[in-house]
């Protein structure tokens, strides 16, 4: 007989109204696969997005979906030659498989062993669930496609949501100058992360104030907000410079600009690289809000006010 877990579902795309929970079939463990007991799982504005349909012409898709990209647990069971983990062993991950159908809102989840790197030993579960999908794109936004060196600067709109605060804190790291983008509400927040200056996106024009900051521009625009944040910020990108987007497709800008969009992948040694930042002190997740696997229809609503402060995370 099949064993049984519980989950979030849905059936088709829509609303938070077409969320479910209930017990479904745990995926059968295949070569190179392991079962995870989820502890925990990140919550992500992507997930909202998947839900709606917004994404369905770009990722194929299987129902019923469960939702979810990030996570962290204890393995359980492996799969003929997975044998990188033992049973027990405490693991995180960014969990977007090609077709999108067994996600992470789910008491278990069936994973190429590929995916998984050793949780950070300094954070709690739900701490470690927070970082998988935005701190690899805050890292390959930065690092891969931006280039981002020490000595240089770079201008984070959005600053304050889940992929900026982690992007502040990597390019800290790295030894980069930082500029963070948010309402007068969140500075603190943000300089509490590092970032050397702050600046609200509410009191005039973004590039101007940059730029009275660093007069010869930023090396950097790292894109988290998009829209008129996005149109004013362009100003302030030095000749040669790089902008960066996670949200922004490249439509309607100048083609002078040096411009790449970034759609976040899986990859375990870059997980690996931001547990040692995090067992080192240089990475924290502010988890703001918990809640049940009952409780996903709530950390849906709340995640799509595009207004939470670091992290929520569902814990199965």
């Amino acid at each position: 007989m099949e064993k049984q877990m519980k989950a979030a579902v849905y059936e088709e795309f829509g609303g938070v109204d077409k969320i479910q929970i209930r017990s479904i079939a745990i995926p059968e463990l295949k070569e190179g696969e392991v079962l995870v007991r989820l502890k925990a799982a990140g919550v992500n504005p992507v997930d909202a997005g998947v839900r709606e349909g917004y994404l369905k012409d770009y990722l194929p898709y299987t129902f019923p979906i469960i939702p979810g990209w990030d996570m962290a647990g204890t393995v359980e069971d492996r799969g003929f030659s997975a044998r990188r983990f033992a049973v027990g062993d405490e693991v995180y991950a960014y969990a977007r498989r090609p077709m999108v159908q067994y996600g992470t809102f789910a008491e278990y989840i069936v994973i190429p062993e590929s995916y998984l790197a050793h949780k950070p030993e300094t954070l709690s579960f739900e701490e470690a669930a927070g970082i998988p999908l935005v701190g690899l794109t805050a890292y390959q936004s930065m690092f891969d496609a931006g280039k981002l060196q020490a000595g240089q600067t770079v201008l984070i709109l959005g600053a304050s949501g889940g992929v900026g605060s982690l992007g502040i804190q990597l390019a800290k790291a790295k030894g980069a100058q930082v500029i963070g983008v948010a309402s007068a509400k969140n500075h603190d927040f943000m300089k509490q992360l590092g970032a050397d200056f702050t600046i609200d996106y509410r009191q005039g024009d973004i590039g101007a104030a940059a730029k009275a900051l660093v007069p010869d521009g930023v090396d950097l625009v790292f894109d988290c907000a998009s829209g008129e944040t996005l149109q004013q910020s362009l100003s302030a990108l030095k000749p040669g410079g790089k902008l960066v987007s996670i949200l922004h497709h490249g439509d309607g800008l100048d083609p002078a600009i040096d411009f790449q969009y970034v759609f976040v992948e899986p990859n375990s040694t870059q997980l690996d690289h931001l547990r040692e930042l995090a067992d080192n002190g240089q990475l924290k997740v502010h988890v703001s809000q918990t809640y049940s696997l009952d409780q996903t229809v709530d950390a849906f609503n709340q995640i799509q006010t595009k207004h939470t402060t670091g992290k929520i995370v569902i814990v199965p």
